[in-house]
């Protein structure tokens, strides 16, 4: 599980920090801020406010500016989209993906992809995209990205499940070293 971020040292918190603030309690500690996670992933957005200490009007430019769309604003209440590390159902349908989606990655991790395929981590699923571009954004986060190809269509050919969040990202249990293509 991450680390969390440090609470904004000035009254008004940065969105980058309640960005991070609202990515930490929503996919891996909302115990943290004494709530549970309902299922979709949704909790009421009030009792947020009050543990951070902001506003919804600074909630929702975060929710809004968001370039990867972490978050989903319904009403009162708010999820993150993926990425949890805490048991939530999502209540996401199977879906049928592209032939081909992408992974990011760095170099550091290539053998260890090349012998054991992709897996969920500390995650509920594999992360793709069906676009490179955002998968390299991905890869860039621990030095020079690197772009894998997983044959999606193949895979879900041979029974495996897919299903993509709101904001487009494709999530799958494991991809196995036989559905990827090098870097």
């Amino acid at each position: 599980m991450p680390t969390p971020p440090a609470p904004a040292q000035t009254d008004r918190m940065t969105d980058r920090t309640l960005s991070k603030r609202l990515s930490y309690l929503l996919r891996h500690a909302p115990h943290e801020a004494g709530l549970t996670l309902a299922p979709g992933g949704w909790v009421p957005l009030a009792p947020l406010l009050t543990h951070l200490n902001v506003t919804r009007a600074q909630v929702e430019v975060v929710v809004a500016g968001s370039d990867k769309q972490r978050f989903s604003l319904r009403g009162d209440h708010i999820r993150a989209n993926q990425g949890h590390s805490v048991p939530v159902d999502l209540q996401l349908e199977p879906a049928i993906p592209p032939a081909l989606l992408y992974h990011g990655t760095h170099p550091g991790a290539l053998n260890a992809i090349y012998r054991e395929g992709l897996r969920p981590m500390n995650r509920h699923h594999v992360h793709l995209s069906s676009d490179p571009d955002a998968a390299r954004q991905v890869g860039a986060r621990r030095g020079t990205p690197l772009i894998l190809t997983i044959r999606a269509g193949e895979m879900h050919g041979a029974g495996h499940v897919f299903f993509i969040s709101e904001n487009g990202v494709w999530l799958v249990d494991a991809v196995a070293p036989k559905y990827i293509d090098g870097a």
